[in-house]
């Protein structure tokens, strides 16, 4: 059975961004929306409560709306096309701001202190974003705090679609200088570590050359910690340890430094509790490389709520504390 594809609409026939806006409707959206995760017409028409033919004549609207087909009709699917794709991710975009809206709307309405929605890297940074969830919450007992802990790269996403507020970890792209707003916060001196019962803990000083025969733990590639490890090795002219995993978890890495013979490169001040309390130890090697400070990242050309400009003014104050 051949594809069936809507060939483009005459130029002039498309409207205008503002008279889009005047008509743009919510059904339109969640049509959208829902076609974007289903690729079926018949099943979004279902979750939607409305008919098929009534779906149809909705999907039809928004295409001569916006002058272009959004979807190719195959037999099975629903497939985008390249502006359709863009529909549907401003689509899931609004409809999820939307949501938070209605949200934050009702609970502010309450008496409550609305949402905050916090991404940050493991190790370092995560313990800024402790200290500052301690003392915001001395000042608004009732916010709403959601946590999420990814790499850089993935917070920088989310960031950009609008799922998180406040975004402490690094840029990881030249565009997102035009994007985001960067102040620095603190710089992350690595160490190697391992295990208190690991055998290189016997010796008093060694090059990187040493650690070359023992397996490794590793951030994922792409991440600053990944690149530090791999400049270093690089610099000592060394190839790839034996064996690695990779994992961004640190709760992870210390059972594994715990339970093998494995190495790390982790920040120092991430692992300096578990040293003190002899659960693991440092290598005496140099890093002669450190990483570059983490920031906090938010969007630019954005209103911030209070507790957005709250939450980033303690993390500010506590950095330049330490």
């Amino acid at each position: 059975m051949s594809r069936h594809v809507f060939t483009p609409m005459p130029q002039d026939s498309t409207l205008s961004a503002a008279q889009v806006l005047a008509k743009l409707r919510f059904r339109h959206l969640q049509l959208l929306e829902l076609l974007g995760r289903t690729r079926n017409l018949r099943i979004a028409a279902e979750q939607m409560h409305i008919t098929q033919p009534a779906a149809t004549k909705i999907l039809s609207d928004v295409e001569a709306m916006f002058g272009a087909p959004l979807f190719e009709r195959l037999p099975r699917e629903m497939r985008p096309t390249d502006l359709g794709a863009l529909s549907l991710r401003y689509a899931s975009t609004t409809l999820s701001n939307l949501g938070e809206f209605a949200s934050e709307f009702a609970t502010l309405k309450n008496g409550g202190y609305g949402h905050l929605t916090v991404g940050f890297i493991p190790a370092s940074a995560a313990q800024l974003v402790t200290a500052a969830i301690k003392e915001i919450q001395l000042r608004r007992p009732r916010l709403i705090i959601k946590l999420v802990e990814q790499s850089s790269d993935q917070l920088a996403r989310w960031l950009e679609e609008r799922r998180l507020d406040i975004m402490v970890g690094r840029p990881t792209e030249p565009r997102h200088e035009a994007l985001f707003h960067v102040v620095d916060l603190l710089a992350e001196p690595a160490r190697a570590v391992v295990g208190q019962h690991h055998p290189l803990r016997k010796q008093r000083r060694m090059e990187i050359a040493d650690l070359g025969q023992w397996p490794w733990i590793l951030y994922p590639q792409g991440t600053a910690m990944r690149l530090l490890f791999e400049e270093t090795f690089a610099a000592a002219g060394m190839v790839a340890p034996i064996g690695i995993v990779e994992t961004p978890s640190i709760f992870s890495t210390l059972e594994l430094l715990q339970a093998t013979d494995m190495i790390s490169l982790q920040p120092q001040a991430a692992m300096d509790r578990y040293v003190k309390h002899g659960l693991l130890g440092y290598l005496d090697v140099p890093i002669r490389r450190t990483l570059s400070n983490y920031s906090v990242i938010t969007r630019k050309n954005e209103t911030a709520s209070q507790a957005m400009e709250e939450f980033v003014g303690i993390l500010l104050a506590i950095a330049n504390k330490c």
